[in-house]
């Protein structure tokens, strides 16, 4: 059977299709521990509950406009423009089938075949993938030598003619760290002199252990959000713990999103309007639903940190935000893919290896799940990868022995 060469030159997520091998695990009977996903386990915020509960109750589940409700643009504009300190209307909000989806059609209004949009490494797998759906061209940069941080200089000299936009994700998926606002800055202010787009990835932008959110990006811009480069992306997923709802948007200029609209009527049309109900509970609801998810985030992160620091070999830069961490664990095995093989088929730990991210060596582990979830799963590494653990391990009703070094 054909199928087309922009077809044939996508790879699958990673991380689906270890979902996916971790529920068929699951479905055997085996008591395995997912620390692959970023996912938070809180319960759905009450606010967003009740909009649902609302808007099914008038039985009006009808289209809506492509770009969304009014209202719900509206919510996010104003939510938004209190977040990032900037003047923002509904016209300047798209709302789209999850971040994901915001980001794609990003890209798809932006770039022409051949434009080349840069990210700094590690990167989420999905950048270059959606960037090659786009008929662009992926540039990963290589962070700064010894760190996780990114390379000012290296990100300024990859710069080119070509060059038609640069993502930015900070906290960053997967190393949890946190860009320096100067970095942000000096970026914004290269990208707009040479009319670049800078796509600013903000899915993690609340989730911070250590101090405040990152700052407001448009505070590095002299422009007014209709002449910006900037564009932002964000959603429900990570701040909400909402993944299923698959609800996102995108803010920028006005022409920017009608230009963004008119892919989305050609293509999915409108998100769900149940989503849509649930964003403007979520976004007009009780945030303190969002400072415990903080808390508990952070204590996971506390304990996953502790035990990774723990294991003789392993080099860990303390995430500050996000969903994960990403030790350098080349001192254990060279080949990331090999090690969380190992640790899924040994330890039934599901964990994505640092080369799907542009790092070879490393493993990103999610602290999303519950505090027990993570406990388990780190005392299963531990044992898997720690020579002077004991040799025996209970998992449930199974026993193993580590018969490796």
């Amino acid at each position: 059977m054909k199928i087309s060469q922009l077809a044939s030159s996508v790879a699958e997520s990673a991380t689906m299709q270890l979902n996916d091998r971790a529920k068929r695990l699951m479905a055997e009977g085996k008591p395995v521990i997912h620390l692959g996903l970023g996912e938070p386990q809180n319960p759905a915020p009450e606010a967003a509950v009740r909009a649902i509960e609302r808007t099914l109750d008038g039985r009006s589940l009808k289209y809506t406009a492509a770009a969304g409700m009014p209202s719900v643009r509206e919510t996010i504009a104003r939510h938004s423009s209190d977040a990032y300190q900037v003047s923002l209307a509904a016209r300047n909000v798209i709302v789209c089938n999850g971040s994901k989806h915001a980001l794609f059609n990003t890209l798809a209004a932006v770039i022409d075949p051949g434009d080349e949009v840069l990210f700094p490494a590690p990167y989420w797998v999905s950048y270059p993938e959606m960037v090659k759906l786009a008929r662009g061209v992926g540039i990963p940069v290589a962070p700064a030598a010894g760190s996780l941080q990114p390379d000012p200089d290296a990100m300024l000299a990859a710069i080119g003619e070509r060059t038609r936009a640069v993502i930015l994700n900070t906290p960053n998926n997967p190393s949890g760290m946190i860009y320096p606002e100067t970095f942000v800055r000096q970026l914004v202010r290269t990208c707009e002199t040479r009319e670049i787009y800078l796509v600013m990835d903000d899915i993690y932008r609340q989730l911070v252990f250590d101090g405040p959110p990152s700052a407001s990006v448009y505070s590095f811009t002299e422009r007014d959000i209709e002449s910006t480069h900037v564009i932002v992306i964000n959603g429900l997923s990570k701040t909400y713990g909402l993944t299923g709802l698959r609800l996102g948007w995108a803010i920028g200029p006005a022409d920017l999103i009608a230009a963004m609209n008119k892919i989305q009527s050609q293509t999915t049309s409108n998100a769900s309007v149940l989503s849509q109900a649930a964003a403007e509970g979520a976004l007009n609801g009780d945030q303190a639903e969002v400072a415990e998810l903080i808390g508990q985030l952070r204590a996971n992160r506390d304990l996953m940190c502790d035990e990774l620091n723990a294991i003789h070999g392993v080099r860990l830069e303390t995430p500050g935000g996000g969903l994960y961490c990403f030790p350098d664990c080349s001192a254990l095995r060279s080949s990331s893919v090999e090690l969380c093989e190992l640790l899924l088929e040994k330890a039934l730990v599901v964990t994505v290896p640092g080369l799907e991210f542009g790092m070879e060596g490393f493993v990103r582990l999610g602290f999303a799940g519950t505090h027990d979830q993570v406990a388990e799963g780190m005392r299963r590494i531990r044992w898997a990868c720690d020579p002077d653990q004991p040799a025996r391990l209970s998992m449930g009703d199974l026993e193993v022995v580590r018969d490796w070094v």
